[in-house]
């Protein structure tokens, strides 16, 4: 089949050289049983291209399943892809079949395979290399018969570098890897897909298809599209619904485009803030934390340096700089504390013994270990809640999956 013919059967739009390249491959691989690996980025359209190489597959009239490994709780997995005997683990009544047994002679498309804990990756390894698997809890060894073609938007091949991916699965799986490109590595594509989902939401929505104007329209080729093009469809949704004119202008087509300047935000750290973990700072609670312990520490810094300026005068001027520093470049009352050591002054209810200062300065710094509060709040969460690790989860904004691997990490007895 050409390239064309999938495009108009599958509903494929655009004609960007790195699109037809990636539909090339996955026409010449679908009648292998070859394992496959697609890599893009989020929204970008991975999950169509699984589905059009089973569909051009001998296996098209057999069953196909689509599975997102990041939506699966760590302690279910295994039991979700390969089943379990009955009485296995605490909630196992009956037994179950796993994807791999039920999907006998089909597709398994596994979504998000980056997420997949090593475990459950070493079994996965042994499907593909013998097509054997056994049930948790059980000794028996069977067969199976499943395609399966992989998809990620991370750098696995960094991954296994950090130890969080299996370097042989890794190769075991991209034996045919696919890149389905970005939408902004596509732009000739924007207004194309653009014009079809604005006549779709109009059949929709019984209305007349909005149009944008030669200005508009670079506007949309221009934009970076993050979200790719389930944010380009998210945005002609939105637009169809709420322009006010059907002949859409430049500046309220940026209405509905997201703002994308961060310079009034708060700064995002990811990768290593100074623990030996390379711990991530990824959401708004783990920044404010970050930007609260700095904070912390700076207050303790000037705590210390103001007892030490009392005790030795001589020492003012050698902190100096660090004063201003702390309060933005502006000289403090640190001359008028040096003349009158003894004296009662605004600033010394922050201050302390000597004795007391470097206690109490010790005992700070020792707190600002990231890891040990992480734990902390983690025990905290789950005494609150009775041990309870779905309500502790939701109550730390994290998912129960990410609790499970935190308890493993800090060694928490629950």
């Amino acid at each position: 089949m050409d390239i064309q013919s999938i495009k108009n059967r599958f509903g494929i739009i655009g004609n960007s050289p790195a699109l037809n390249f990636a539909l090339q491959v996955a026409a010449q691989v679908a009648n292998t049983d070859l394992t496959v690996l697609i890599s893009g980025e989020s929204g970008a359209g991975k999950e169509a291209f699984s589905q059009i190489i089973h569909a051009l597959s001998n296996r098209k009239h057999n069953p196909f399943i689509a599975v997102n490994c990041g939506a699966i709780p760590e302690g279910t997995i295994d039991s979700e892809l390969f089943g379990h005997e009955k009485g296995s683990f605490t909630g196992a009544v009956d037994s179950r079949k796993g994807y791999f047994e039920t999907v006998n002679g089909g597709t398994i498309f596994l979504d998000e395979i980056g997420e997949m804990p090593l475990g459950t990756q070493a079994r996965l390894l042994r499907v593909l290399e013998t097509g054997e698997f056994i049930r948790v809890g059980s000794s028996k060894v069977q067969k199976t018969d499943v395609r399966v073609i992989a998809a990620t938007n991370k750098d696995l091949l960094e991954f296994t570098q950090n130890g969080k991916f299996r370097e042989d699965l890794y190769y075991r799986l991209s034996t045919v890897p696919i890149r389905v490109p970005a939408l902004r590595d596509r732009k000739e594509d924007v207004p194309l897909l653009f014009r079809r989902f604005a006549v779709d939401f109009a059949e929709k929505y019984k209305a007349m298809p909005i149009q944008l104007d030669d200005e508009a329209k670079d506007v949309l080729i221009n934009y970076g599209w993050p979200g790719n093009i389930r944010e380009l469809k998210n945005i002609a949704e939105q637009i169809s619904v709420l322009a006010t004119d059907k002949q859409v202008t430049a500046q309220e087509l940026r209405r509905f485009l997201p703002d994308r300047d961060t310079s009034n935000r708060l700064p995002i750290f990811v990768g290593n803030t100074g623990n030996t973990n390379g711990h991530e700072f990824a959401n708004e609670r783990e920044i404010l934390y970050k930007l609260f312990f700095d904070m912390k520490k700076d207050v303790t810094e000037l705590k210390k340096m103001f007892v030490e300026i009392l005790q030795n005068p001589g020492m003012a001027q050698q902190h100096q700089s660090m004063i201003n520093e702390l309060k933005g470049g502006k000289e403090i009352m640190a001359p008028s504390i040096m003349q009158q050591p003894g004296a009662v002054t605004s600033a010394q209810p922050v201050m302390l013994h000597h004795d007391d200062a470097i206690h109490h300065h010790e005992e700070v710094e020792d707190s600002l270990n990231i890891m040990d509060m992480e734990k902390d709040l983690i025990m905290k969460a789950l005494k609150k809640h009775k041990g309870k690790r779905k309500d502790a989860a939701t109550d730390l904004g994290i998912s129960e999956r990410t609790l499970y691997r935190k308890l493993k990490e800090y060694d928490i007895k629950e």
